[in-house]
């Protein structure tokens, strides 16, 4: 029976291992290996590491985690949560099964990119980015694409050309402008392409954007806000609270709504925020936060002092 299992290797996951067997809990981290920031050279906004490559600090992350003695790392999928009373029964992939008194979600989210044109996921994170915070500064002054045709996406776009560029075009990829963007766009001066894009080709830099009638649009870097989705159905099948996005709703402390469940990072979000922060930083912070808040609910326990 582990005090904590903290289910996710990423910033989040890591921290709050950290955190946790620093206080001297017993603390069993699984990790899938298949982190979000994947396909990202450079990470950003975090104090001491800005343009840190994220594949690194995972792994100086880990190498840490080893001056502890009561933390176990594992690369291994989860398949399966349930309470049990004094806890959480895990089954891995493998068969195996692991306990835990307490249970930290830290499976991130997975951007869902659109499968009908060719070429966005071998570039995206290398010349299409989804997050001017993290990468707008890298792409100030270029020519720029905003794809995609929902209402956020395509405000990505002014947002862009107040910040960072002059040249910004938007491919609506076959559908027409948002009503409620039209008139703001046109004040903005900000071109607009609704022929389809059925293909993405270039490199970080030098993107090309084929559109369907054969014509090619050259840009420097395109922006795409993409859909996404949960990484892991076990907060839904621990039957969480999930709010209308897909994140899983936590409360000032990390806390889900099932008991003894928390959550970190950008799988979770408060009920108040309108989006999860996708930045590494934050990750990292709602990691130690859980961990602390945590510790302390077992500190309760077993003191015998309640809730």
């Amino acid at each position: 029976m582990y005090d904590v299992i903290v289910v996710g290797g990423g910033p989040a996951g890591l921290n709050a291992a950290l955190v946790s067997g620093r206080q001297r809990r017993r603390v069993l981290l699984l990790d899938s290996g298949r982190p979000r920031n994947a396909p990202a050279a450079q990470m950003h906004m975090f104090l001491s590491r800005d343009g840190f490559p994220p594949a690194e600090l995972r792994r100086v992350g880990r190498e840490q985690l080893t001056a502890y003695p009561n933390v176990a790392v594992r690369e291994a999928t989860v398949t399966a949560a349930a309470p049990e009373p004094r806890g959480f029964a895990l089954t891995l992939a493998d068969g195996t099964v692991e306990r835990t008194r307490k249970l930290v979600l830290a499976t991130g989210q997975v951007d869902v990119l659109d499968e009908q044109v060719e070429g966005l996921s071998a570039l995206f994170g290398r010349g299409v980015y989804h997050c001017p915070f993290c990468h707008g500064w890298e792409t100030s002054g270029m020519s720029l694409a905003v794809l995609g045709h929902e209402l956020p996406q395509v405000m990505q776009a002014l947002y862009v050309a107040d910040r960072f560029s002059e040249d910004v075009i938007v491919c609506t990829d076959g559908h027409p402008v948002p009503e409620q963007a039209a008139g703001r766009l046109a004040e903005a001066g900000i071109a607009v392409e609704e022929t389809a894009v059925t293909r993405l080709e270039g490199e970080e830099g030098a993107v090309r954007l084929v559109l369907a009638d054969g014509r090619v649009l050259e840009r420097q870097g395109v922006y795409h806000r993409a859909p996404t989705r949960q990484h892991s159905p076990l907060a839904e099948r621990l039957g969480c609270l999930i709010l209308p996005d897909g994140c899983v709703r936590v409360d000032e402390f990390q806390r889900t709504s099932v008991p003894g469940v928390y959550a970190a990072g950008d799988t979770a979000r408060l009920e108040a925020l309108p989006d999860a922060l996708t930045f590494v930083i934050t990750g990292a912070a709602d990691g130690a936060r859980a961990a602390v808040w945590l510790d302390q609910e077992l500190f309760r326990e077993d003191a015998g002092l309640g809730g």
